[in-house]
């Protein structure tokens, strides 16, 4: 008994830095931030306890368009990011001459800093001298310049491409990762049998991804829906609101407008969204695990 005693209380100190660490870092600010949903804080200083009415002015016209917006967005954004990866590494996968060096061509995007990929997506969009628009224009698809970023339509899907761009890299990566894990004498069997390379792809690679993708598709969902950046430095949320996503207008409330309680309900309902998509991913995966299942 003895000893069992002192081997819990070994491993609870050899956990003592990380629960510290979380404590710290995320569960003090998430409580924190609940609490401060339910004030009226802002730069005056006192802050008043005012219970539901933050969550009460959540719920209007303006931010159900931007919470449908926001999903919109993340879902075609996550999609792209999905199918594009998929191809591009069964691509990189292939047998075919310069293999390594098309490996790393697709790394810039990924290393490149965020912010200065962003700054070039904004001067390519941009109407009057953007690579874009000339482009356009010189095979005669548009008769003048177009300012991709000043309509409402054309920003929302230059800032869902944009972050395409940025995400497709990661994806590539862990899929190739994926496909090479695969026992290769699945494909050596499909081969011998005659079986197309479409074949084995739909009914060996495709099958076998299935966890890798639906992990990869969790991991780039929480990163799009919290994704600020992009959309910020392109366009700011406009024009007119078009842009406009829950993490653009919880940071123009909290921080543009001073309303630190309004902005921190919307933080919260963005951490009630996150925390439902966390639990199906948890649901399917172990569906898809029958030792976890059982």
């Amino acid at each position: 008994m003895t000893s069992q005693r002192g081997a819990l209380i070994f491993a609870w100190l050899l956990l003592l830095p990380a629960i510290i660490y979380v404590a710290a870092i995320v569960a003090y600010p998430l409580v924190d931030t609940v609490i401060l949903s339910f004030t009226n804080a802002s730069l005056r200083r006192t802050t008043d306890w005012v219970g539901w009415t933050n969550y009460g002015k959540i719920f209007n016209e303006t931010f159900f368009q931007v919470i449908t917006r926001t999903f919109v967005w993340t879902f075609f954004s996550v999609f792209l990011k999905m199918v594009i990866g998929t191809f591009g590494a069964v691509l990189l996968n292939a047998a075919v001459p310069g293999r390594a060096l098309f490996r790393i061509l697709t790394m810039p995007p990924w290393i490149v800093p965020m912010a200065i990929g962003i700054f070039m997506w904004g001067w390519m969009y941009n109407g009057e001298f953007g690579m874009i628009s000339g482009m356009l224009q010189r095979f005669g698809i548009v008769d003048g310049p177009v300012a991709f970023l000043a309509y409402g339509n054309t920003a929302f899907w230059a800032t869902i491409i944009t972050d395409v761009w940025i995400g497709v890299p990661m994806v590539t990566i862990y899929f190739l990762a994926a496909i090479q894990s695969i026992p290769k004498d699945l494909y050596e069997a499909a081969w011998t049998d005659g079986a197309s390379r479409f074949y084995r792809f739909r009914r060996i690679t495709l099958p076998l991804m299935v966890p890798a993708i639906i992990t990869m598709s969790m991991l780039s969902l929480i990163a799009t829906f919290n994704s600020f950046d992009i959309i910020w430095i392109l366009t700011r949320g406009g024009p007119s609101g078009e842009t406009t996503t829950m993490i653009i207008d919880t940071y123009k409330t909290a921080i543009g407008s001073n309303k630190y309680g309004e902005g921190a309900a919307r933080a919260v309902l963005i951490c009630i969204f996150l925390s439902i998509f966390c639990l199906a991913y948890f649901r399917v995966t172990r569906r898809l695990n029958p030792e976890k299942r059982a």
